[in-house]
């Protein structure tokens, strides 16, 4: 077993609620199994920029209710290249850092599965991304707020589409995956949800919302993820005004507030664990795998595997319960 000394951790790809909680149990860990830290700003391209420093346990006091992430985050082309990986190396090596955590999406995996293989370097991964969209947990950091967040949103375009008879189509994230459009859309009790993995014609939507009016509901929501395959919020809103002109059409895309904003408990308690397990199992001589959540244990799952697993499932009774709440 390699002899652990000093821990480097970074964040990379697209910023999520919860990732400061992470970083923070990834420091504190560490240095209670005395290790020393070094915190990489800006994830991959602060490897290749040399931009790293010392932490100690202050460095990360009072971030754990804080948005966003303190040790920044980039994409990096650069670093996809082979000689961008070895300048990234030569850098960590001489931070004498001897192990990694990155917490990120999927290609934040795939750049630290590549990075160890060619340099024999442990690493440890921990899914922070409010898609929900990788394999290996059954929760990601950040998802459980971003659903918070979108069902905000919700309600109060509710109440101004109940004042109105309006028909909003609300566009969320969710480019592969539908969770936060079908979790937000059930707990906001919308009635229609339009998912990326499941193919829903226009024709269909129309008729769904008509027997909604023929129920005389003052006013709808359709909730839309941005991957849906009729094209986003503004294309399936004018195609759908274009047939069924019974309601003011308004569209609400959500964007990236949806990213923003104070974690959840829920999320601030999972991304503690998440760190403090990464490092533990750095420690035990575990390496490229993922920290994730099976039902209520942490679990490893080596990230070659991981990273094959591309068909990722909805939940089909979530789906079935959408359909017979909107009724």
């Amino acid at each position: 077993m390699r002899k652990i000394t000093r821990v480097g951790v970074f964040t990379s790809g697209g910023d999520a609620p919860g990732m400061n909680a992470a970083i923070r149990a990834v420091v504190r860990t560490a240095l209670h199994n005395d290790k020393k830290v070094t915190g990489i700003y800006h994830g991959y391209q602060g490897m290749i920029d040399n931009t790293m420093f010392d932490m100690e346990s202050k460095s990360v006091s009072s971030i754990i209710q804080k948005g966003g992430t303190v040790l920044k985050t980039a994409r990096c082309m650069e670093f996809k290249t082979a000689e961008g990986r070895a300048k990234a190396y030569e850098n960590v090596r001489a931070a004498g850092i001897d192990a990694l955590v990155a917490i990120g999406g999927d290609g934040t995996f795939t750049g630290a599965e590549i990075f160890s293989r060619e340099f024999d370097i442990p690493v440890m991964c921990i899914p922070g991304t409010i898609d929900n969209d990788l394999n290996g947990t059954d929760l990601t950091i950040g998802y459980d707020t971003a659903n918070n967040t979108v069902i905000e949103a919700i309600d109060k375009i509710r109440d101004t589409a109940a004042s109105h008879n309006r028909l909003f189509f609300i566009e969320v994230m969710g480019r592969d995956s539908g969770c936060i459009a079908l979790n937000a859309g059930i707990a906001g009790g919308a009635e229609a949800i339009l998912l990326p993995e499941k193919d829903t014609a226009i024709d269909e939507l129309i008729e769904m919302l008509a027997h909604a009016a023929d129920r005389n509901k003052s006013s709808m929501i359709v909730i839309v993820a941005e991957g849906d395959k009729n094209g986003g919020a503004n294309n399936v809103a004018k195609r759908v005004h274009e047939k069924f002109g019974y309601y003011d059409t308004k569209v609400s895309i959500l964007g990236h507030l949806q990213r923003g904003g104070a974690p959840s408990s829920a999320d601030r308690v999972l991304a503690t664990r998440m760190g403090y397990a990464a490092v533990n199992e750095l420690l035990k001589g575990n390496t490229r795998a993922t920290i994730g959540i099976r039902g209520s244990e942490m679990v490893t799952t080596p990230l070659e595997e991981a990273l094959s697993k591309k068909e990722l499932k909805l939940n089909e009774d979530l789906v079935e319960i959408a359909k017979i709440m909107a009724l």
